[in-house]
């Protein structure tokens, strides 16, 4: 009889430790296993369960989907968070549910550059977070979305400032602009702010003009300031700004290579040759060596800029009417002699 008890003994323990060895393999040894050392997995909204391990049996990184299963329901996990998350090989089916259950996403970088367009920008947004771009330029465009941020329709993109951010992959429209928003006041520092007031400009106001001098000066960032000094002079003395990238936006032309006098005519209040004082919006979406050339602006006495007749990017300045005429006439003919007739 004791006999027999030890043998019942021994073959209770083996059962209970093959339990116990099949209990633990499915939580801590059976999980990822994939052919690289890790891999970015996005979940999207709505996804379910089903869904989730059907994916990330297709993405080679689970074999056992049983196991993974088995212990999504042991820990409650029934409903998926959406976002992008880091997945290691080897990882266990406990960590792996732990992270999905939790939500433990990885940031991404966006960057976000100087564009022409809202439709570029809210593109180049959504072609890297989890967003609807059309919504976004929905709501770049809104008035009454803007006056919740401070600003008018027209400025509401100056709120804008190009740089790289981090941001979760499931970032929404609204959580968007949020953000972009505190960035905003991170930019415009106290000493920013003063460098603005001493120019007589609203912050909104300073990126409008660094959007007309960025695209007056695409090539050579170290002409900008010089640049954004012929147009704080023409403000000062209540000249008209005349700036040929103003009418390009106001057509939505961006072929244009010369400005005629019948694009001149174009009733916008972007048409800077016909109306006083700056427009009432950016022209584009500046940099921030942009903003930063209008708030340290040459001192200078120039009113008059003109390409140089070289192509070379940089400008002639004049502080006289016919001196600048003659920095012209140079440009004009050497765009006929080029045939650059529009």
């Amino acid at each position: 009889m004791k006999r027999i008890g030890v043998i019942l003994f021994s073959l209770l323990f083996i059962i209970a430790a093959y339990i116990t060895y099949s209990y633990a393999s499915k939580i801590y040894l059976k999980g990822v296993d994939m052919d690289a050392s890790e891999k970015y997995f996005y979940i999207h909204k709505g996804t379910s369960l089903a869904e989730l391990t059907h994916q990330l049996y297709v993405q080679g990184i689970l074999k056992d989907t049983a196991s993974f299963l088995w212990v999504a329901e042991k820990k409650s996990f029934d409903t998926p968070k959406a976002g992008r998350f880091l997945i290691r090989d080897k990882m266990s089916n406990n960590k792996l549910v732990n992270i999905l259950r939790s939500g433990m996403q990885e940031p991404l970088k966006l960057t976000l550059n100087s564009v022409r367009t809202l439709p570029k920008l809210a593109g180049s947004v959504g072609s890297t977070l989890y967003l609807d771009s059309a919504r976004l330029i929905r709501a770049l465009a809104d008035s009454q979305i803007a006056s919740k941020f401070g600003f008018d329709r027209y400025k509401f993109p100056t709120m804008i400032i190009p740089n790289t951010y981090e941001f979760y992959w499931d970032t929404d429209v609204d959580e968007f602009l949020q953000r972009m928003a505190t960035e905003y006041k991170r930019f415009w520092t106290e000493e920013r702010k003063q460098k603005a007031k001493s120019l007589g400009l609203s912050q909104s106001e300073v990126s409008i003009l660094a959007s007309i001098v960025q695209a007056e000066q695409q090539m050579h960032r170290d002409e900008r300031p010089k640049v954004a000094g012929v147009y704080l002079n023409r403000l000062e003395k209540g000249m008209r700004l005349q700036s040929d990238p103003t009418l390009i936006f106001a057509l939505n032309d961006y072929t244009i290579k010369r400005v005629l006098n019948e694009h001149k005519r174009v009733n916008s209040p972007f048409n800077t040759y016909k109306y006083a004082g700056l427009p009432p919006g950016p022209i584009n979406i500046p940099e921030i060596s942009s903003i930063d050339a209008v708030l340290n602006a040459e001192d200078h006495n120039y009113i008059y800029m003109c390409a140089k007749a070289d192509f070379s990017g940089y400008h002639h300045f004049a502080a006289t009417y016919n001196q600048h005429e003659r920095y012209a006439a140079q440009y004009r003919r050497e765009l006929n002699r080029r045939r650059i007739m529009r």
